[in-house]
């Protein structure tokens, strides 16, 4: 074969998950705040252009990794009952959002009416309504569920840049006396605990 006639070296062609794989790639490695569509783009070797083919903008692609996120929450094997079912259901939740670092903070920051997202709001749902809950209740109940999962998980995954030095002299002023009452239970990292807790308070106000 001439030079001419030779053929241009492949390429692997690119597709949406690939995409989003390694902006969650990106955010494992280097946290939310690193996540942008250049940094994508860099990650795989391409142009911008490549990656807002597939997410369109940055905010299309963190919406696209929160449903790959909400995906890891297995859907499969729940109990019977309503409200374990729905204790199943919030604990797989939580579990994939601490698969990613900044797992919760994608999510939170995010509104994806995606295919995984809504399975999970369909699976949540159900058990709700299979309480005995009317349709507005069984709705409000599922997002007070998610919310605090997502709020307890992203303060559990900001912890480690949390500032305890401030928080203590604040407390040592004086000024908030309950507070520093009750200052080793603030500080309680016992996130599964805590967790669980929540939940448990949650459930037994639906019943």
């Amino acid at each position: 074969m001439t030079k001419k006639q030779e053929r241009p070296a492949t390429r692997t062609r690119l597709d949406t998950r690939t995409v989003v794989r390694a902006a969650l790639d990106l955010l494992d490695e280097k946290g939310a705040d690193a996540v942008s569509v250049r940094g994508t783009a860099d990650r795989l070797g391409v142009r911008m252009n490549t990656v807002l083919w597939h997410a369109k903008t940055k905010t299309r692609l963190l919406e696209l990794m929160a449903d790959a996120i909400i995906a890891e929450a297995p859907l499969d094997a729940l109990p019977s009952a309503w409200d374990e079912r729905v204790a199943a259901l919030a604990r797989r939740y939580r579990r994939a959002l601490l698969t990613r670092r900044d797992g919760a903070a994608i999510v939170t920051g995010t509104y994806a009416a995606e295919p995984a997202t809504l399975r999970f709001a369909e699976a949540m749902v159900e058990a709700l309504l299979a309480g005995g809950l009317p349709e507005r209740e069984a709705v409000w109940a599922c997002w007070t569920v998610v919310y605090f999962a997502l709020g307890l998980t992203q303060e559990e995954q900001a912890l480690s840049t949390a500032d305890g030095e401030r928080f203590t002299q604040a407390l040592a002023a004086g000024v908030y006396p309950s507070l520093a009452r009750t200052a080793p239970h603030l500080r309680d990292a016992s996130f599964d605990d805590r967790f669980e807790y929540g939940l448990t308070r949650i459930l037994r106000s639906l019943h």
